[in-house]
C-alpha cells in the first residue's frame, strides 16, 4: 500500500471526540495508510441555524473521499432540527445500513455465546420517509413507502454479502401478515431473488416473533435482511443480547459513498471525562478498512482488539470483578490495543478478512415488463365531526354524491368499515375514508374524480386528500378495508 486513501473524519459531539482521537491512533499504530479530511458536524453546527447538521463543504468532502467515519452528535432539543444520519443516508443513497452483531464470551457478559448475526437493514425508505400530515384536529398520518427497487437492492445486497462472507443463510423479516402490500412486496421480492442463490438458504419471519428470536435465540440466525424501522430496532435488540450497545459497529453503505460510525450515541454526561469505550467506533473503522481494500490492517486491529478483551483490560461499561484485570478509561484501552497490535486472541476465534476477493458485489436492479394500469376508483378522506360522528349519517349524505356512475361503496375509520353495516361499538375519530367507484369495479376517468370531489364540495363537506384506486394487469393494488 503505497499511496494513502483520504478519507472524511468528524470528531462529533459529546464522547465523539475522545473515541475518535483513540481509534485513530490504534488505526495509525496498525499502519493504515490513510490521510484524513476533518469536517465539522453536529450541534455547534446546529446551533448556526444549519437544519442539517452539516455544513455545505462537509458535503463536499464526502462528494471527494466517498468514505466517512463519524463519531456520534448531539441534536438540540427542540424542533426544526433534522436528522444528520438521515441527512446523510438519503443524501448519498447509502441504502445498505449493516451491523455484525457477535458475543465475545466470556469476556463480555453475555448469555448466547454462539451468537454471530449480521443485521442488514434498509436505509432509504419505509416510515424514514418522514412524510407525515396532520389531516384533521384528532388524526396525523406518517406515510410508509416502499418501491421494488429499493427493496431488490437491499435483498440483493444482502445475498451478496452472505455470498461474499461465507454465511450460509438470509432470513428476511416483515410484517406483510397485516401490511400485505407494502412488506408482501418486500417479502415477494427477497422470494424472487432467493432463487438466484441456490446455495445460501433462505427463510422468512414475521418480524414479531422473529424479534422476539432475537432475543431468546439468537444464534439460529446469520444474515439478517429487513425493512429499515424494523432493521432499527432489532439491530439494537441484537447488539445487546450479544452483551452491549456500546461495542457495535455500523456500516451505512451506498453505490458511491459508505459512512462508518458506531451505534451508540453521543452520552453527553461523560464527555471529556476520559471514560468512553471506543470499541464500537473501532469496529466500525474495521469494517471500513475492509471496504477501502485495507483487510490485513483490519485482521490486525480486530485481533489485536480481541486479545485487549481477553487479557481483562476493560473500560467500565464493560468491567466485571471476577473476569477483568484492570478497568482502564477511553486512552488506556486505546494504548492497550496498541501494544498488543500483531498478537491474535488465543481463547476467541482469530479475524479473518477475504484478501483474494477483490470482485465489487454484484448489486443491480432488474426491468419488470409494465403493467396495465387502470384508474377504477377513489377513496376520498373527509374531515367530519358533526351529528355524533354516526357513519350512516355521514354515508347517507355521500350517496347523494353520483359522478357519472361514480358511487359511494363504503366509509372506513382508522380502517375499520363503518358504512354500510358497520359495528355500533366502532369508535370513530374525525377522519373518514370514503371509497367510491362503479358498480362494475371498472374503469374510471379523471375527469369522473373531479367531478366527484366538486359534488363533494357541494355537499358541504372538506376533502383533504385523494387516493386514487388502480388494478395493475387485473389484480387490485390497495387494500381492502377491516371488516369488508
Amino acid at each position: 500500500m503505497s499511496s494513502k486513501r483520504k478519507i472524511t473524519v468528524a470528531y462529533g459531539d459529546g464522547i465523539g471526540p475522545e473515541i475518535m482521537k483513540a481509534t485513530l491512533n490504534i488505526l495509525e499504530a496498525a499502519g493504515a495508510q490513510l490521510e484524513y479530511d476533518v469536517i465539522e458536524i453536529g450541534e455547534q453546527v446546529y446551533l448556526k441555524g444549519i437544519s442539517s447538521g452539516m455544513e455545505p463543504s462537509a458535503f463536499d468532502s464526502l462528494r471527494e473521499t466517498k468514505v466517512f467515519l463519524k463519531s456520534p452528535i448531539t441534536t438540540p432539543q427542540g424542533g426544526g432540527f433534522k436528522s444528520l444520519n438521515v441527512t446523510t443516508r438519503t443524501s448519498f443513497g447509502l441504502y445498505a445500513n449493516v451491523r455484525p452483531c457477535k458475543s465475545f464470551s466470556p469476556f463480555i457478559q453475555t448469555h448466547f455465546p454462539e451468537t454471530d448475526m449480521v443485521i442488514i437493514r434498509e436505509n432509504e425508505e419505509d416510515l424514514y420517509a418522514g412524510i407525515e400530515h396532520r389531516q384533521t384536529q384528532e388524526v396525523v398520518q406518517s406515510l410508509k413507502l416502499i418501491s421494488r427497487p429499493g427493496s431488490e437492492k437491499i435483498i440483493r445486497y444482502a445475498f451478496e454479502y452472505a455470498k461474499k462472507n461465507g454465511r450460509q443463510k438470509v432470513t428476511c423479516m416483515t410484517k406483510d401478515n397485516i401490511m400485505k402490500l407494502a412488506d408482501g412486496l418486500f417479502h415477494k421480492t427477497f422470494d424472487e431473488i432467493a432463487k438466484e442463490y441456490p446455495d445460501i438458504k433462505a427463510d422468512h419471519k414475521i418480524i414479531d416473533i422473529g424479534t422476539a428470536l432475537i432475543a431468546d435465540r439468537p444464534e439460529m440466525f446469520d444474515v439478517v435482511v429487513t425493512l429499515n424501522l424494523y432493521g432499527d430496532i432489532i439491530s439494537d435488540v441484537a447488539a445487546q443480547v450479544t452483551g452491549s450497545v456500546g461495542l457495535g459497529g455500523s456500516a451505512n453503505v451506498g453505490e458511491e459513498v459508505a459512512m462508518f460510525e458506531a451505534i451508540h450515541g453521543s452520552a453527553p454526561d461523560i464527555a471529556g471525562m476520559d471514560l468512553a469505550n471506543p470499541s464500537g467506533l473501532l469496529n466500525g473503522a474495521i469494517m471500513m478498512l475492509v471496504h477501502i481494500g485495507q483487510p490485513e490492517v483490519a485482521e490486525k486491529v480486530a485481533n489485536a482488539w480481541m486479545k485487549t478483551l481477553e487479557d481483562g483490560i476493560h473500560t467500565g461499561d464493560i468491567y466485571q470483578e471476577e473476569l477483568s484485570t484492570k478497568k482502564v478509561g477511553t486512552q488506556e484501552f486505546a494504548a492497550a490495543v496498541i501494544e498488543r497490535m500483531g498478537q491474535k486472541p488465543e481463547k476467541m476465534t482469530p479475524a479473518s478478512f477475504n484478501t483474494e476477493d477483490t470482485e465489487p458485489m454484484n448489486i443491480f436492479v432488474t426491468d419488470k415488463p409494465k403493467q396495465d394500469k387502470k384508474l377504477i376508483g377513489v377513496d376520498v378522506f373527509v374531515d367530519w365531526n358533526e351529528s355524533g360522528r354516526d357513519p350512516q349519517v355521514l354515508g347517507e349524505t355521500l350517496r347523494k354524491a353520483n359522478a357519472a356512475g361514480l358511487q359511494l361503496t363504503l366509509i372506513t375509520n382508522r380502517g375499520i368499515k363503518v358504512f354500510p353495516g358497520g359495528m355500533k361499538e366502532s369508535f370513530c375519530t374525525d377522519h373518514w375514508r370514503c371509497r367510491f367507484q362503479n358498480a362494475e369495479q371498472s374503469e374510471i376517468s379523471p375527469a369522473q374524480i373531479l367531478d366527484l370531489l366538486k359534488q363533494i364540495g357541494d355537499l358541504g363537506l372538506e376533502f383533504i386528500q385523494v387516493a386514487n384506486l388502480y388494478s395493475f394487469d387485473g389484480v387490485r393494488g390497495y387494500s381492502l378495508a377491516q371488516g369488508e
